[in-house]
C-alpha cells in the first residue's frame, strides 16, 4: 500500500495499523538518516514537535493532511523515541502531550501465546485498562480482543469520543489490540470504537475486562485502579485455606444489597458498600451466620435481572460505590468472621448493545445459530464454551473475584442450562451433541476445568452450583468423573418442604412421604439446603403467607420448617426477611420491612433463627458429617398418622449426637415415646414453641431422663411432650 493510501485510510478511521503512518519512522532525507513524526490532530490550528533533549528547540510541524495530519523531521532520535507534541487548539488553548505511537508493544509474545490457547490464567492483568508508567511517562494501557473488526480504537472524555484519534495496533491473528496512551488520569471514561468488517458504521463497546462502569443509564467503562487497598483479613485468609469447608458449619444469610435495606428519608437510596459494611456485617455476625451469599454484584444495566444479566465480569456494580469500597465490605466481613458468596453468572448475557452481544461485528462470545446461542427463557445470549478465548475470559472472571476481592465461595447460577442442549427448548429446537445425545459437551468441559483450576489456586474455596436436575454428580470429583463443584443447591429438598408445608396440618398424614423422601438421596451430593429469593417471587408469596392457618399457626409452622432445615442433613440457606418473617413479597425496588421487627411474632421468629445459627455452630453434630450416613440416624420415620418424624444427627464421634423430633401438627403429643442409643439426661437444647420464640411454651421443662426401656429397636426411650407445630433438639449430658 502507498504511503498516501495509507493516509486516507487512517483518515477514514479504517487502517488496521496506525504505527505504520503516526509516530516516528526512520528515513533518509537530503542523503541523511532522519526521523519523520507524525500526529493525527484534527483540533489543532498549529503544532510543535519538543524533542526529549533539554534545551533543544521546538520543531514546527507542518500540515500533511487538511483532516488534522501533522508531521516533522528532525535529526535521528535511536531506538527509543521519546518526545512531546505541543498542541494549539481552534480554541486558542494550548497543551502539551505524549505521543502514544512513540510507544512499542506491550502485550509479550508469551501472554499471546497462552491467549490464544485460553491458558492465559491471569488475563485480567494485561487485558482491559491498566495505570502504566513507560520510561517514566504515566499513562493506561489498553488491550482488548476483537479478531473479526477492520479497526479499534479507544474513545473517551480524553479525546472527545473521536474514533480517528486513538486507533490500537493489531497484534495479528490472535484478534487482540493494544495502546499506551500516555497522560490519561484515573477516572476516566472511556470505551472501544470498533469498526466491523461488513458495514461501514462503527459501534462503541463497554470494555469487557473492565474494572469499573458508569451507574446505569450510563454505559462506560472506568478506568480505575484496584491495587490501592490494603487487606487485614490475612488471619481469616490463612485460616481459610487450610481448614475443611464441608465438615464445618455454613449457615448462608441471602442478600440482595440493594433492597435488603434503604434510606427512606433519602427517596428511598440504596446503602452504600459503606453503610453496608456498617450496618449488613453486624447485623449478620449477631444473628450468627456464617456466610453472606451476594446476589450478583457485577455491574448489570437493568435493576430487574436482580444483577443475573451481567454486562461487567470484572466489575462490582457502581450502584453501591467503588470497587475499593466493596473490597473494605470484603474486609471488614472476613475481619468479623464472615464468609462471603457470591453468585456469578457465566451461562448466559443480555443483548445490550455496549455489552458482548456482537462484540466486533460477528458472534464473538456466543453462537451465531439461535438453538445453540440464544436462550428462549431469558431472551438473553449464550456463551460459545467450546472457543478457548471465550472459556478463558470466563474463567478469569472467577479468578479475578478470588483474587483481587478475596470472595470465599463462587455460586453458579443457572447450571442446568449449561449442561443440557435442550434446556427450555421444544424438539426440533436444538442440535444434538457429536454423539446424539443432549448434553453441553463443551460445557461441561468449562466447568470441570472452571472447578479443577479454583481449587487447585484456591485452597478453602467453595464452588456452589445451583443446578435443579438429576445430572449425577455434580460435587463429586472431577477424577471420579464428577463435575468438581464443592457443594449444590437441593431444590428438590425446597420444593418437597413448601409443597408439605402448604398443606393445612390435617391432611399432612398423606403427605408424609415429603418429609422423608429427601433422605433417599441426601448423601448423593454435597448438598445445601435452601429457601432462596426465587421462592419468594413473582405471585409465590412470602414464606410466612405460604403457610396455613391463623397467624399463630403460621409463625409456628415456619419456625417448625426452619426446624427442620437445621435438622436436617446439608448446609443451609435462608434468604433475607425470612428471619424475621416479612408478609409480602421481595421486590428489588424496596426495602425489607424492618419496622416488623419491633413486634412480636416477629421478634421472636428473629430470635430464633438466631438461636438455630448458635446451635448450628456449637454442635458438631448438626455441621460435621453433613454428606455421610454416619452422621444421620432414623429413630421413627413411620409415624405418617400423627405427622411425627424423629432422628439423630451425629458428628464424627459416633458417641456425640444430637437427637430431633418433629410434630407438623398444632396438636400437643403427651407421653409420645422415641428410642435412643444411650441412657442419661437428655437437656433440651432448643424448643421452637418456647414462649421467647412467640410459642405457646408447650415442652419438656428444660429435658427428660432416659429410660431402660427399649423402643423404635433401641435399649433407652424418652417420654416426650411434643409440643404443637414445633421441632425439639435434645441431647444427652
Amino acid at each position: 500500500m502507498r504511503p498516501s493510501e495509507d493516509i486516507e485510510r487512517l483518515i477514514r478511521a479504517e487502517h488496521w495499523d496506525p504505527f505504520c503512518v503516526l509516530g516516528p519512522h526512520t528515513v533518509t532525507a537530503n542523503g541523511k538518516r532522519a526521523t519523520l513524526v507524525r500526529a493525527f490532530l484534527p483540533e489543532a490550528v498549529e503544532a510543535y514537535l519538543l524533542p526529549g533533549d533539554q534545551g533543544t528547540k521546538p520543531v514546527p510541524m507542518t500540515s500533511a493532511h487538511v483532516a488534522g495530519l501533522f508531521e516533522a523531521t528532525v535529526p535521528p532520535m535511536g531506538e527509543k523515541p521519546r518526545y512531546r507534541l505541543r498542541v494549539t487548539d481552534r480554541r486558542g488553548g494550548v497543551t502539551e502531550r505524549h505521543d502514544p505511537y512513540a510507544y512499542p508493544p506491550l502485550l509479550s509474545d508469551f501472554d499471546l501465546h497462552l491467549f490464544g490457547e485460553g491458558r492465559l490464567h491471569r488475563a485480567y492483568e494485561i487485558l482491559g485498562a491498566h495505570l502504566h508508567t513507560v520510561d517514566d511517562v504515566a499513562g493506561v494501557r489498553f488491550a482488548v480482543w476483537a479478531p473479526n473488526a477492520l479497526r479499534v480504537s479507544v474513545v473517551g472524555d480524553f479525546n472527545g469520543w473521536d474514533g480517528r484519534r486513538h486507533p490500537m495496533r493489531s497484534r495479528g491473528a490472535t484478534g487482540l489490540w493494544e495502546l499506551f496512551i500516555p497522560d490519561i488520569p484515573e477516572g476516566s471514561n472511556y470505551k472501544y470504537e470498533i469498526r466491523p468488517r461488513d458495514h461501514d458504521v462503527p459501534f462503541l463497546k463497554a470494555d469487557p475486562y473492565a474494572f469499573a462502569a458508569e451507574l446505569r443509564p450510563k454505559t462506560a467503562s472506568i478506568v480505575r485502579d484496584i491495587s490501592r487497598h490494603r487487606w487485614g483479613d490475612q488471619h481469616w485468609m490463612a485460616a481459610r485455606a487450610n481448614r475443611d469447608p464441608l465438615s464445618g458449619p455454613l449457615s448462608i444469610y441471602e442478600v440482595h444489597l440493594g433492597s435488603w435495606m434503604r434510606v427512606p428519608e433519602e427517596g428511598s437510596r440504596w446503602l452504600t458498600y459503606r453503610e453496608l459494611t456498617e450496618r449488613l456485617i453486624p447485623y449478620a455476625k449477631d444473628m450468627g451466620y456464617t456466610h453472606l451469599e451476594l446476589m450478583p454484584v457485577t455491574e448489570h444495566p437493568f435493576d430487574g435481572s436482580w444483577g443475573y444479566q451481567t454486562t461487567g465480569y470484572y466489575a462490582p456494580t457502581s450502584r453501591y460505590g467503588s470497587p475499593e469500597e466493596f473490597m473494605a465490605f470484603v474486609d471488614a466481613a472476613h475481619q468479623a468472621g464472615i464468609g462471603v458468596i457470591m453468585d456469578w453468572a457465566p451461562a448466559h448475557f443480555p443483548d445490550d448493545p455496549h455489552g458482548l452481544d456482537r462484540f466486533d461485528g460477528t458472534h464473538l462470545y456466543d453462537h451465531q445459530d439461535p438453538f445453540q446461542g440464544f436462550h428462549p427463557d431469558w431472551h438473553s445470549r449464550i456463551f460459545n464454551y467450546g472457543r478457548p478465548e471465550v472459556r478463558a475470559f470466563l474463567l478469569n472472571s472467577a479468578l479475578f473475584w478470588l483474587d483481587r476481592y478475596h470472595i470465599d465461595a463462587l455460586r453458579v447460577d443457572a447450571v442446568a442450562s449449561m449442561l443440557y442442549l435442550d434446556y427450555a427448548r421444544k424438539p426440533g429446537e436444538w442440535i444434538p451433541n457429536r454423539f446424539g445425545g443432549n448434553e453441553n459437551l463443551e460445557a461441561i468441559e468449562f466447568l470441570t476445568e472452571f472447578n479443577i483450576v479454583i481449587h487447585r489456586e484456591y485452597p478453602g474455596v467453595l464452588t456452589i452450583a445451583e443446578e435443579s436436575t438429576a445430572w449425577p454428580g455434580v460435587s463429586r470429583p472431577t477424577y471420579a468423573g464428577g463435575l468438581g463443584f464443592s457443594l449444590k443447591w437441593n431444590l428438590g429438598w425446597m420444593h418437597d418442604m413448601l409443597d408439605y408445608f402448604g398443606h393445612e396440618p390435617v391432611h399432612r398424614k398423606y403427605h408424609q412421604h415429603h418429609i422423608t423422601f429427601g433422605l433417599l438421596y441426601a448423601f448423593t451430593e454435597n448438598f445445601v439446603l435452601v429457601l432462596s429469593h426465587d421462592e419468594v417471587v413473582h405471585r409465590k408469596k412470602a414464606l410466612l403467607d405460604k403457610m396455613p392457618g391463623d397467624t399463630w399457626q403460621r409463625f409456628a409452622n415456619l419456625r417448625a420448617l426452619y426446624g427442620y432445615l437445621y435438622g436436617h442433613p446439608g448446609k443451609k440457606m435462608l434468604f433475607m426477611g425470612g428471619e424475621f418473617g416479612q408478609w409480602s413479597e421481595w421486590s428489588h425496588d424496596d426495602s425489607l420491612p424492618w419496622h416488623l421487627c419491633q413486634h412480636e411474632p416477629h421478634l421472636g421468629l428473629q430470635r430464633y433463627v438466631r438461636d438455630l445459627n448458635r446451635l448450628h455452630r456449637n454442635e458438631p453434630s448438626l455441621h460435621q458429617a453433613d454428606f455421610d450416613w454416619t452422621g444421620f440416624q432414623w429413630i421413627d420415620y413411620n409415624d405418617g398418622e400423627q405427622s411425627a418424624i424423629a432422628f439423630m444427627r451425629k458428628a464424627r464421634d459416633q458417641a456425640n449426637f444430637v437427637v430431633c423430633v418433629c410434630n407438623f401438627t398444632p396438636v400437643p403429643r403427651h407421653g409420645y415415646r422415641i428410642g435412643v442409643p444411650a441412657p442419661g439426661w437428655y437437656r433440651e437444647l432448643l424448643n421452637s414453641d418456647a414462649a421467647f420464640y412467640g410459642g405457646s411454651n408447650v415442652g419438656n421443662w428444660g429435658g427428660v431422663q432416659a429410660e431402660p426401656t427399649p423402643w423404635h429397636g433401641l435399649p433407652y426411650s424418652l417420654s416426650l411432650t411434643l409440643p404443637p407445630l414445633a421441632v425439639l433438639f435434645l441431647k444427652p449430658s
